[in-house]
């Protein structure tokens, strides 16, 4: 991992990802293109059980450069780039094998926004807000992806006055899981990713999938796929630790193997 523009730590299963491009971890070219190939290597490093996504500073990330914007298109394809990796950054934390907790410490807007609706889970400072601005700027994009988990009239209060709505509005409809001061932002972050940690690898990873694929299922063939990850998880030796530990009255103790 490069460490320049998304800082990465690595301590007890837990993955620390930190957005760092000051002043307001604005997503540039190279930004987007460090962010996937972080989850990527994540995706496949085998001590790593949970993610914990957060921006340095005041901002979780303020969406798309702008003043980059303006070199798009300046060769062929340019166009075409920029909207494969758009839409890359988001899916690359949903398709990811680990849970990721989105510490949302400020404002969360437009692309920035999007990569917190592509969280698994969502806490957030009592300072963050969560907007579109696209309206604003010249642009459109995060729709969808709002749609997914916010209400009707608000997704579309959001898309088309640009409001931003502040975290505790969010908690208080239930759209995510916690509201905090600043200071204990990422303690409860961290805390919630340490019980995740202690789950075994492969039982987070059929989860993971099973979370990502039955969203867009029928009723009787999500549950039918569900069945099928547990009849792949039972052949698992986590699954045989598990029951074991059950029946002994003690902790799992599970292998980092995917």
């Amino acid at each position: 991992m490069d460490n320049n523009l998304i800082k990465t730590e690595i301590k007890d299963h837990i993955a620390i990802v930190t957005m760092d491009a000051p002043p307001v971890n604005a997503q540039s070219k190279e930004f987007v293109e460090e962010f996937i190939a972080v989850f990527d290597e994540l995706n496949e490093t085998p001590s790593v059980r949970v993610i914990v996504l957060t921006g340095a500073g005041k901002t979780f990330s303020a969406g798309a450069d702008i003043k980059s914007r303006g070199k798009v298109g300046a060769a062929p394809g340019d166009t075409y780039r920029h909207l494969r990796r758009a839409r890359e950054v988001g899916f690359c934390i949903i398709e990811s094998n680990k849970p990721v907790i989105a510490a949302v410490n400020g404002p969360a807007l437009g692309a920035g926004l999007g990569l917190a609706l592509c969280s698994d889970i969502i806490l957030a400072s009592e300072n963050a807000v969560f907007g579109l601005p696209e309206i604003d700027v010249g642009l459109m994009g995060g729709v969808r992806h709002t749609m997914r988990i916010i209400p009707h009239t608000l997704a579309r209060r959001m898309v088309l006055t640009g409001y931003r709505v502040p975290a505790a509005e969010l908690y208080r409809r239930g759209i995510i899981e916690d509201c905090l001061p600043r200071e204990e932002l990422m303690p409860s972050a961290m805390r919630m990713a340490a019980e995740i940690a202690k789950k075994s690898p492969m039982a987070l990873k059929l989860a993971k999938r099973a979370i990502n694929t039955v969203e867009t299922m029928g009723l009787k063939d999500g549950y039918r796929f569900e069945q099928n990850l547990t009849v792949e998880m039972t052949q698992h030796e986590d699954s045989k630790e598990a029951m074991r530990a059950f029946m002994e009255k003690r902790t799992p103790v599970f292998k980092d193997v995917l």
